[in-house]
């Protein structure tokens, strides 16, 4: 073993070089942490690999996974986001308007959306054989979504597609480690080293919140505004506590420290070393702007004591190679080479000194779902959008009444919840408004019965000094046919999160370094100009049931009185009355005169003669009639519950 580990290192090491210099082919390794103001951490890992087109490169890749680059040409994919998501994202204690909440905050369970570059009578048919093909590639249920009833397609609200975008949603499929190992099977190096291989299962799932995500774009069809050949982007967020080694202090102005964590406190282990074959493999130490804030008024405090530290209220492991700083507001991004730090594994800490409060910038609406009503038969979907402390931070004072902010609202139901559009209304600060006043588009497909869901897609104008919007809609619950029931039928019936976007703010961050957003692949997504994006929560719909149990209490009282008619009357059929009595006489006979009987059988044996049986005496004329009323009483009996239950 200590001949070959080496050769194969050098193997991996020239076939790296190989394509790095003339494959044409890119993979990249990074991961951001981050400290969350409830006393938890943010792990966003990302992988990235990219491939050059088939007609320049060819269909031969030695980075760029086989699995997705047929899948790209079977169903000719322009754009694909597969999750798998446990939990739900917290909006309001994690964050809301920067691009991780915006872009990896999925709603629980496995969404699923594709773009298409085939004929639109086409697209239903690829949707479900990508169905199936995914299904069977990552271990999962998601060949339910090729019903018709559990997607849709979406005009303008979710994106912009011209008819060749499908949506569906499995808010109730469990995540597990099997649905973690084809993911990281399509990576390079897999979790045997690089950044991957501190993916601790346990650690991974006992965490308040993770979603792994994989979104595919590919211009091979000729897609315009998108690069050439396919780009493969693979993230996992993750939301963890950190256990805390030290006593909780608490200081005289009731705050506590937050925990010190570290890499391997978080995961069980140090990083080791980079994929040989990943161009670029960093981690980051971000600081929300709120947390600098507050940073540099402990750092003005503690000026005498802590003057050396940039930030005296926390204390780092190891040093970072660059500090980097976002443009439009005051976070603070540390940078760490992975491959500077090859000689010793990287183990990256974090101590704080002083108890420091802070909250994460939010969203300009915090939106919600919930159901009014109560019984089996009709009831309300309300989507309540409260607004936040940075709204004013956001639009600013001085524009708060002149000013008006656009909400889209994408929201999908089941076809047993029959939605009436009409009865849309719409509550601002508890005011019943003028519908035309407030909706500015609205476009609905209305459910039909086992074919499609119902859809609906608005999009609102709200003044900017509105501090609560309600949008409700009634529904009635339809009854479904009794094989159409899940095994947990009385749990309830799960609709889909609503999306709801903000176009008119962009999740976007700006960290300015020595070449750092160019040779960055994560820090280029953070500067895309994407709306804010949230979901809200998975509503549990409850529907009239039928008692399951009602099938297996007819069969057996049935069964039961059928073996009770035809066991009695075979019995009174089949019986011999006169037999039987003469049978009986003889066993008495036999009890009470046993020696006569001998001394009988002798004496006929000396005299040469058989011995005569005595004749059985005839059935009594009264026995007869009660056989008879017996069979007549069974025998209406039976026709009676035929008659009734039949």
């Amino acid at each position: 073993m200590g001949i070959i580990q080496p050769v194969l290192i050098v193997a991996l090491v020239v076939l790296g070089c190989f394509n790095l210099c003339y494959g044409g082919e890119e993979f990249s390794e990074e991961l951001l942490l981050r400290p969350l103001p409830d006393r938890k951490v943010l792990a966003h890992f990302h992988f990235e690999s990219t491939t050059p087109p088939t007609k320049d490169y060819g269909h031969h890749h030695h980075l760029f996974p086989k699995a997705i680059y047929q899948l790209v040409h079977k169903f000719r994919i322009r754009e694909l986001e597969l999750s798998f998501t446990q939990g739900r994202w917290n909006y309001e204690r994690w964050g809301g308007s920067d691009p991780i909440s915006s872009s990896n905050a999925k709603p629980p369970g496995v969404e699923l959306w594709a773009i298409f570059d085939v004929p639109l009578d086409q697209v239903d048919a690829t949707w479900k054989n990508l169905t199936h093909t995914l299904s069977g590639l990552f271990c999962a249920s998601i060949n339910f979504l090729d019903s018709t009833t559990a997607y849709s397609s979406p005009a303008w609200a979710f994106q912009q597609s011209s008819g060749s975008i499908r949506y569906g949603a499995l808010p109730r499929e469990a995540v597990c480690t099997e649905n973690l190992t084809p993911w990281l099977k399509l990576l390079p190096c897999r979790d045997k080293s690089g950044l991957a291989s501190i993916l601790d299962r346990p650690a991974i799932y006992r965490g308040f919140y993770h979603s792994q995500r994989l979104r595919i774009t590919s211009n091979e069809f000729g897609s315009e505004g998108i690069e050439p050949g396919i780009d493969l982007e693979q993230t996992l967020t993750i939301v963890v506590q950190p256990d805390d080694q030290r006593t909780s202090t608490s200081y005289s102005s009731g705050k506590m420290l937050q925990p010190d964590w570290s890499i391997r406190s978080i995961f069980g282990r140090k990083i080791s070393g980079t994929c040989v074959l990943a161009r670029s493999s960093s981690v980051f130490l971000e600081l929300e702007s709120t947390l600098v804030s507050e940073l540099n008024k402990v750092g003005v405090d503690n000026a005498a004591s802590d003057g050396e530290q940039v930030y005296p209220g926390v204390e780092l492991s190891v040093a970072p190679d660059q500090v980097i700083k976002e443009r439009k507001s005051s976070s603070v991004l540390f940078e760490f080479s992975v491959k500077k730090h090859d000689y010793k594994p990287l183990d990256i800490g974090v101590k704080w000194k002083y108890p420091i409060v802070w909250s994460c910038v939010q969203a300009p609406f915090q939106a919600n779902r919930f159901l009014m009503g109560s019984g089996n038969e009709r009831g309300s979907i309300a989507i309540s959008l409260r607004a936040t402390n940075h709204q004013r931070i956001i639009v600013g004072d001085e524009f708060r009444d002149n000013c008006e902010m656009r909400v889209v609202i994408f929201q999908v139901v089941p076809w047993y919840v029959k939605i009436y559009f009409h009865t849309v209304q719409v509550f601002l600060d508890g005011r019943l408004e003028h519908t035309p006043a407030v909706i500015e588009i609205i476009q609905v497909s209305p459910s039909e019965d086992r074919v499609s869901p119902g859809v609906m897609e608005i999009a609102l104008r709200l003044p900017c000094s509105t501090v609560s919007a309600v949008i409700t809609v009634n529904f009635d619950k339809g009854f479904l046919h009794i094989d159409e029931y899940p095994p947990d039928a009385n749990q309830g019936y799960d609709i889909p999160s609503a999306v709801v976007r903000f176009p008119d703010i962009q999740a976007s961050t700006y960290y300015l370094g020595e070449n750092s957003s160019q040779n960055s692949p994560i820090l280029s997504k953070f500067q895309e100009n994407n709306p804010v994006l949230s979901y809200t929560e998975v509503l549990l719909v409850p529907l009239a049931t039928p008692d399951f149990s009602m099938p297996y209490n007819v069969i057996t009282i049935t069964c039961t009185v059928f073996a009770l008619y035809f066991g009695s009357l075979l019995n009174v059929l089949r019986r011999r009355v006169g037999e039987e009595e003469r049978l009986l006489k003889q066993k008495a006979a036999g009890k009470t005169a046993l020696l006569p009987l001998i001394l009988s059988k002798l004496s006929s044996k000396l005299r040469g003669r058989s011995r005569e049986p005595s004749e059985s005496p005839s059935p009594s004329p009264l026995l007869s009639n009660k056989l008879i009323m017996k069979v007549i009483l069974l025998a209406g009996l039976a026709v009676a519950w035929h008659f009734y239950f039949g």
